[in-house]
C-alpha cells in the first residue's frame, strides 16, 4: 500500500524518467537524480522549458549543482499553515521531503484528536533534520523535542517552525539521539508519540557510530520504554534501499512489546505529472 502526498499547492514532481526527477518548489524549477526511477522519461528532461538547476551525480560519489539561471539562495514554500525554507544543498537535497506530509497529516490528527480531550500530548522527534515533522506536530497542538545530531539541522529546523509562526512548543536539543533517549529514560520523562527518521549509516557528533541494520531494533525496544501509559503513536520513516514497510512493522510489534493497538506498514510517495506514483520510502506505524 502506497501513501501520497495529494495536497501540495506549492510543490509538484512534473515528470520522472531515466534515473531523473523534474520538480517544482514554488515557481523554481530542479531537476534531481532519484534511484528509484528506473523507467524510461515521456520526454527530454534536461530540455524541458523553464529548468532552473540540474544536480549532476559523480561516478566518484556525490556530485554538485548546475545552476542555468540565477536563483536565490533560498526560498520558502508552504504546506497549509506551514512554511518551510528550502534550498539547493549538497548531495542533491533541498532540507526538506514533501513526501513527507502524509506522516504530517497522520500524526496531525491524532494530536489534535488528543487536544479535543482536554490532552497536551508530548511529542520526541529523533534524527529530526530540518524539521518538517516537529513543525506540523507541534501545529497541531503538541509540544514537541526535536533531536539532531546536527547543529545546522537543528538550527534550520527553529527558522522552519518561526516561519511558520510557532514561538513556543518546541524543545531543540543538538545530540546523539541514542544518549538523549537514555538520558531521558533515567529522569523519569515519558512521551505520548516518538517518530523518528534513522540514517542508513551514521556517525553522533562524539562519533558514535550508528548501522541501521544493527541498531534499529533495539533502539526501537528502548525508545518504547519512554511511551506514556497512554501513547498516540510511535513512527518510523526510513529511505534505506531494500528495507521493506513491512520490516518496520515488525521492528514496531516485537519491538513494543505486542501493545494494543493498530501496527500498519506502508510505502509513502507523490503522485507525478504522468499519472503514476513515485515511492519515496518506507513507513512504519502504532497508533491507538
Amino acid at each position: 500500500m502506497i501513501k501520497l502526498a495529494e495536497h501540495w499547492k506549492d510543490f509538484c514532481v512534473l515528470a520522472t524518467g531515466n534515473g531523473y526527477k523534474l520538480e517544482r518548489w514554488k515557481d523554481i524549477l530542479l531537476l534531481r537524480p532519484d534511484p528509484q526511477v528506473i523507467w524510461q522519461a515521456q520526454r527530454d528532461l534536461f530540455a524541458y522549458p523553464g529548468l532552473d538547476a540540474v544536480y549532476h551525480r559523480s561516478e566518484k560519489g556525490g556530485g554538485s549543482w548546475e545552476f542555468l539561471r540565477p536563483l536565490p539562495e533560498s526560498w520558502e514554500i508552504s504546506y497549509g499553515e506551514l512554511t518551510f525554507k528550502v534550498k539547493p544543498m549538497g548531495f542533491k537535497h533541498t532540507g526538506l521531503f514533501p513526501e513527507q506530509a502524509v506522516n504530517w497529516e497522520r500524526t496531525g490528527a491524532l494530536i489534535r484528536a488528543a487536544r479535543e480531550q482536554g490532552r497536551r500530548p508530548k511529542i520526541l522527534n529523533l534524527f529530526a533534520y530540518t524539521g518538517g515533522a516537529t513543525v506540523a506536530m507541534c501545529k497541531a497542538g503538541a509540544d514537541v523535542v526535536h533531536v539532531d545530531a546536527a547543529k545546522g539541522m537543528v538550527e534550520r529546523a527553529g527558522e522552519n517552525a518561526r516561519l511558520s509562526g510557532l514561538t513556543s512548543g518546541i524543545r531543540y536539543i543538538v545530540d546523539d539521539c541514542k544518549k538523549f533517549v537514555l538520558r531521558e529514560l533515567r529522569r523519569g520523562n515519558r512521551y505520548d508519540g516518538i517518530v523518528m527518521d534513522p540514517p542508513s549509516y551514521g556517525r553522533g557528533p562524539g562519533g558514535e557510530m550508528w548501522k541501521i541494520e544493527e541498531e534499529l531494533f533495539p533502539f526501537v525496544k528502548l525508545c518504547g520504554e519512554l511511551l506514556s501509559n497512554e501513547p498516540l503513536f510511535f513512527l518510523i520513516n526510513s529511505y534505506t534501499t531494500g528495507l521493506q514497510p513491512t520490516v518496520l512493522e515488525n521492528i514496531l510489534t516485537l519491538g513494543l512489546g505486542g501493545r494494543g493497538g493498530t501496527y500498519e506498514a506502508y510505502e509513502v510517495g507523490l503522485p507525478t505529472g504522468e499519472g503514476i506514483a513515485l515511492p519515496c520510502g518506507a513507513g512504519g506505524m502504532y497508533h491507538v
